[in-house]
């Protein structure tokens, strides 16, 4: 079991572009106190959403200026959103802890970090999908809100209604929707588009996700018939086979023929995006249809989608769906903090903060320990 001395937590302004949120709110540092931490937050960490200074020091935080390099030097563990640069890293005091969505994925430059600062790295990527670890798992909390968010954009861009209306003109019918992948944001996508009135339709390569599509409204379609079906494994959908996902494209294309809307949710951590819309699949989508691809950023599940961009292919818009949480930031940072509490809350023990290997949520996500590579089998390039 690894201690680290009293309790001092930092949470950082995020560097990366179009990062929003932020890793503590006022309610989760008081939270924090009360477990007998010191909190620091650099001034202005919160205000892209809409958690002010003032908000923080009430609550008992230190605030400190952006990037001071004494605040950082002194700070036990580093809570943030996503990884700090290298050079942010390097202010760390060696054997402090990095908490946060740390990209670790053949992370290379992470790995060399990491080791030449002897810090340890907790990576909310990894945290094992058990269900005592639910009230700390980051990505579904995240991609509930960015399933959430993709309806509504693809609602705004559409050209028609999404419910059906009857009118004095004559009746509107009710907009089709086909989603591509019933996760976490597949479903909430879901649960979205059936509010606003929309017939909804999903794909997925689990045939046991069924249940709980049809429990939300909508219809379910049967993957193609064939012997090597994927499964899931840790929570997560299986990679499927070539074969299986070209039966998959074929029979999507029909249902793409007459959809006005699709939402792409299907991901592998650690891989390439699995395509499932290709080049003759929109040559068939109607002019004004909507597609929006969450999975863009890892090369995307839809042909020509392009990352923080909208095309216009024939008629047919193509909207980035990366980085959704970003535009929901103060949700995205209320959910998010609230992930960090109860993953560390368990570790806060009588004035410090120790971290029990032998724990399955702790060894999942530990990266790194004073410097030494604990997960080399994510980290190391080529090893997914």
């Amino acid at each position: 079991m690894d201690v680290l001395a009293l309790p001092r937590l930092l949470i950082p302004v995020e560097s990366l572009p179009g990062e929003t949120r932020v890793a503590a709110t006022p309610d989760t540092v008081k939270k924090f106190v009360s477990l007998g931490c010191t909190v620091a937050v650099e001034r202005g960490a919160g205000a892209s959403s809409g958690y002010l200074d003032d908000a923080y020091s009430a609550q008992g935080a230190e605030l400190v200026a952006p990037g001071d390099g004494a605040s950082w030097g002194q700070a036990e563990a580093l809570l943030c959103v996503q990884t700090p640069s290298v050079e942010a890293l390097r202010r760390l005091r060696r054997g402090a802890l990095v908490v946060g969505l740390l990209a670790p994925y053949a992370n290379a430059d992470l790995s060399s970090a990491l080791q030449s600062a002897g810090l340890s790295a907790m990576a909310l990527e990894l945290l094992p999908r058990i269900s005592r670890a639910q009230s700390a798992d980051a990505l579904s909390s995240q991609a509930n809100i960015a399933g959430y968010k993709s309806v509504l954009m693809a609602s705004a861009a559409l050209d028609r209604y999404f419910p059906m209306l009857m009118t004095a003109a004559g009746t509107v019918q009710p907009a089709k929707v086909v989603i591509l992948g019933a996760g976490v944001a597949g479903l909430q996508a879901v649960a979205t588009a059936r509010r606003l009135g929309a017939v909804v339709y999903v794909s997925d390569i689990r045939p046991a996700v069924k249940e709980q599509v049809e429990s939300l409204g909508a219809r379910f379609i049967e993957p193609p018939e064939m012997d090597d079906k994927p499964s899931e494994s840790g929570g997560y959908a299986k990679q499927a086979s070539d074969a299986f996902l070209a039966a998959q494209r074929q029979q999507l294309s029909d249902q793409l023929a007459e959809a006005d809307v699709a939402i792409c949710t299907a991901q592998v951590p650690g891989r390439r995006a699995p395509r499932l819309i290709s080049e003759d699949m929109l040559d068939r989508m109607r002019p004004g249809a909507v597609v929006v691809d969450l999975a863009v950023a890892q090369g995307g599940n839809c042909a020509d989608t392009v990352v923080g961009q909208t095309v216009d292919r024939k008629g047919v818009k193509l909207i980035a769906g990366n980085d959704l949480p970003c535009t929901v930031p103060n949700h995205a940072s209320a959910l998010y903090a609230r992930n960090l509490v109860a993953l560390l809350e368990p570790t806060l023990k009588d004035g410090a903060l120790s971290l029990d290997t032998e724990d399955e949520l702790v060894a999942g996500c530990l990266i790194a320990q004073d410097g030494t590579i604990r997960r080399g089998d994510v980290l190391t390039p080529g090893a997914n």
